[in-house]
């Protein structure tokens, strides 16, 4: 196959649900303990004059908008015509997106003649570079239209990118079925010759091409492969549809008068009847008040089982979607559809993904009861007030887990001011100072020139590295506007790749007086190597929603959206650091269950007292700040952590039942199934009418997969205590960061992930990743 299926932002699971929990860490042990005093030491940035000057302009074209309009002007004044957006020369216009597509695409099929045609053994050895670059003249389309058509805020831009990203998707899966291609990779790799000639990411390359080759049903006799094309398009259809119609079969619950005491006043004044009624909309936050609030037992399971209750007709469309899924599998040649897509990932198998779930619910399940006794203590005491039930319900978690944190709350005097200490721009100031401290790169504010960005507030920002220069461009659109998709993301919208001489030589040939190397990149950033190599850079786009700044002062971050711009951040990282000679393998391009750990690991930097020392400072006073602050956060956020992560195996185990061959079997019931996992699992029962699984929208985009979270998380946390927090420098040591750098983000996804973390916990142990590796990663637990 020649590029992925669905190109999408790279959002993890919680980026996606907006429901982000705190995963926050505290530093332990003697090396740290000095620091989480009062008041956090600000450590001296000991860098050259240079890195200094950029360090304060990073901190200003984020915090001051008068710097900001000035700093934001003076490339642009320079120019009266556009240069395309993110520099791309064909995108000067909404019209260039086709002009961009149909070079794109000629350019692909001189390529596909070129491979059809090979026959030497000299030529075989370029094979995988040749499908590499094919890929990439597909993605360089695709992901960056992709990317225009979710965030352009102009309707004539969208509809252009869609039209370019139709254009190549078509020609896309024309080529995934190209029988040719798939042969001559095959010789290729049956001549030793040829494999003896490839450097290691180059053998991984293969090996990727030949496995979705494979999944794509290429060696299918004709009518069989035409089922499948059929089952992936109504897989397609089907999802979309599913996603668009998750909600409660019921819009609205009616509360009878008298029956919702406690509730917010302000959303009884939005929903309160003539008749004395409340008509509670469900699904929404407002719902999720309720049970917190709302004292009578009644009305909150009246509350709770609407909003856990799907239409028919969705639990129907989640059955056809499951039941397609299933077919495809055994269309594949695998026992079920958790076993296709399981064996390109760190976990293999459904029964390795079964230990690793095993092991943590193991792991877990202490807390988790912890957790309950203090809830059912508390019911048990208003029991014996009131007369209600003594037993407890899912309906009653929201509401006493409230209680206990308003107690914690009410003791934490200086929650709000919190965001004080977080403007934005000393929070990019505190991730450069970090970057530079563990990999040697730091962030540096660029002048975007006249149509390069796709919003007048969007930032571009520069990647250096000591060694090789230039490495990465990020365009950080963090502001919210209307009709921008509140959710955070990493969009690649260009990956890392090496442009070799033959491209450079033969771009000269037709680029006239455009330079060769910028016409063989599109005008796209690019650059040298340290060793001489021309590279065209990972261009990174950030998405975020935080509140725009007052004129008075700067846009200030609650401890959380902080949180948000660190994991956000890690994404980044590993396309920037990723930095591979294959763009198939680059940065983030690697499995699913290992494209989390970056991320995650970077949740930990953000709660720790050394990186927060970095920068965290009043906006006003300059005040570092008072780390008790963080701990009473921290210690808020992690109350129910176990619970939490009950919550989220739970929802891995129902995802994995629902993959497996169950699926086709005539009888097939996904509620029965749901409730048998929760039956079997849950540490409070739930209702049997529900049917919540109409739901769970991770289902499409996270099929068979949706464990990933909780294992990067896990690991993650194994990094961060036996890495991060063992030396003298601890969350500071440039030791661990140049060891994570090496053994883990330089490789992109061009080193199996099991001896990336194998190497980096220097445990050898792990390299197999089989079953007893994945057991090992549920036995650590989560401990953020």
């Amino acid at each position: 196959m020649i590029t992925t299926i669905h190109r999408r932002p790279w959002t993890c699971i919680n980026c996606l649900s907006r429901q982000r929990r705190s995963q926050t860490s505290l530093a332990t042990g003697a090396t740290t303990s000095h620091i989480a005093q009062d008041r956090l030491h600000l450590f001296t940035n000991h860098v050259a004059p240079r890195a200094n000057h950029d360090d304060r302009t990073l901190r200003q074209v984020f915090d001051s908008q008068p710097f900001w309009e000035d700093f934001s002007k003076k490339q642009k004044k320079l120019f009266r015509r556009s240069h395309g957006l993110f520099r791309n020369r064909h995108l000067t216009s909404r019209v260039g997106f086709q002009a961009f597509a149909n070079i794109s695409l000629e350019r692909c099929k001189k390529l596909v003649t070129k491979i059809l045609g090979l026959s030497s053994i000299d030529g075989f050895r370029e094979i995988v570079r040749d499908l590499d670059t094919l890929s990439d003249l597909l993605c360089r389309v695709i992901d960056l239209s992709d990317f225009v058509r979710a965030t352009h805020p102009d309707v004539g831009f969208q509809e252009a990118a869609t039209a370019a990203y139709a254009q190549m998707f078509e020609y896309m899966n024309v080529l995934n079925t190209t029988r040719g291609l798939y042969d001559q990779l095959q010789k290729a790799m049956d001549t030793p010759e040829v494999v003896e000639s490839w450097s290691e990411e180059e053998r991984m390359t293969a090996q990727i091409l030949m496995k979705d080759f494979s999944k794509s049903a290429i060696d299918l006799p004709d009518a069989q492969k035409q089922t499948f094309v059929q089952l992936s398009n109504e897989i397609v259809e089907l999802g979309s549809a599913f996603v668009d119609n998750i909600r409660p079969d019921s819009s609205y619950v009616a509360l009878d008068a008298g029956s919702f005491g406690g509730i917010d006043p302000a959303i009884a004044r939005n929903h309160l009847m003539r008749t004395g009624k409340l008509m509670l909309p469900v699904g929404g936050m407002e719902a999720i008040m309720a049970l917190r609030t709302v004292n009578d037992e009644q009305t909150r399971r009246k509350i709770y089982v609407a909003g856990k209750t799907s239409a028919a007709s969705q639990i129907h469309r989640l059955k056809k979607l499951l039941q397609r899924r299933a077919k495809i599998g055994r269309l594949a040649g695998f026992s079920s559809y958790a076993h296709l897509t399981l064996a390109d990932k760190m976990a293999k198998s459904p029964g390795s993904v079964k230990k690793f779930i095993q092991g943590l619910y193991q792991s877990n399940h202490g807390c988790v009861r912890t957790e309950f006794d203090l809830l059912y203590q508390l019911k048990q005491a208003d029991m014996s007030k009131s007369g209600q039930s003594s037993s407890f319900h899912a309906w009653d978690r929201e509401y006493y887990s409230n209680k206990v944190v308003s107690q914690i709350r009410q003791k934490t005097r200086h929650a709000d001011s919190l965001n004080q200490y977080f403007s934005l721009g000393t929070v990019m100031q505190g991730l450069s100072r970090l970057f530079s401290r563990l990999y040697g790169v730091r962030l540096v504010p660029g002048e975007a020139i006249l149509g390069e960005t796709w919003n007048d507030d969007v930032r571009r920002v520069d990647v250096m590295d000591e060694q090789d220069g230039h490495i990465a461009v990020l365009y950080c659109d963090l502001f919210e506007r209307p009709g921008k998709n509140p959710n955070p993301a990493h969009f690649t919208v260009r990956c890392s790749r090496r442009i070799s001489e033959d491209e450079i030589a033969e771009a000269a040939s037709e680029s006239g007086s455009t330079k060769a190397e910028d016409w063989a990149t599109d005008g796209m950033a690019s650059s040298r190597n340290s060793e001489g190599d021309l590279y065209q850079l990972p261009t990174i786009a950030l998405i975020c929603d935080f509140a725009r700044p007052h004129p008075s002062r700067p846009a200030l971050l609650s401890f959380r959206e902080m949180q948000t711009l660190f994991h956000e951040m890690g994404h980044a990282l590993h396309s920037v650091l990723g930095r591979t000679a294959m763009q198939n393998v680059s940065g983030t391009r690697c499995a699913t269950d290992f494209a989390e750990l970056p991320s995650v690991l970077m949740e930990h930097f953000a709660a720790d007292p050394r990186v927060l020392g970095l920068f965290a400072r009043h906006w006003q006073t300059d005040e570092p700040l008072p780390y008790r602050m963080v701990q009473d956060e921290i210690k808020l956020h992690r109350r129910f952590e176990g619970a939490e992560v009950e919550t989220q195996l739970l929802l891995a185990m129902l995802d994995q039942q629902y993959h497996s061959s169950i699926a086709l079997d005539p009888d097939f019931d996904t509620t029965a199934e749901y409730h048998s996992v929760m039956d079997q699992y849950a540490t409070i029962p739930e209702p049997k009418e529900t049917s919540w699984q109409g739901q769970f929208g991770h289902l499409f985009g996270y099929g068979a997969t949706y464990y990933s979270y909780l294992f990067d998380r896990a690991i993650a946390g194994k990094i961060w205590q036996d890495v991060f927090q063992r030396t003298h420098d601890g969350a500071l040591s440039g030791e661990a960061g140049h060891l994570f750098r090496e053994e883990v983000l330089r490789w992109g996804g061009s080193r199996d992930g099991w001896h990336c973390i194998a190497g980096v916990l220097h445990d050898d142990s792990l390299a197999a990743g089989d079953e007893a590796a994945m057991a090992k990663v549920g036995e650590w637990g989560v401990h953020d």
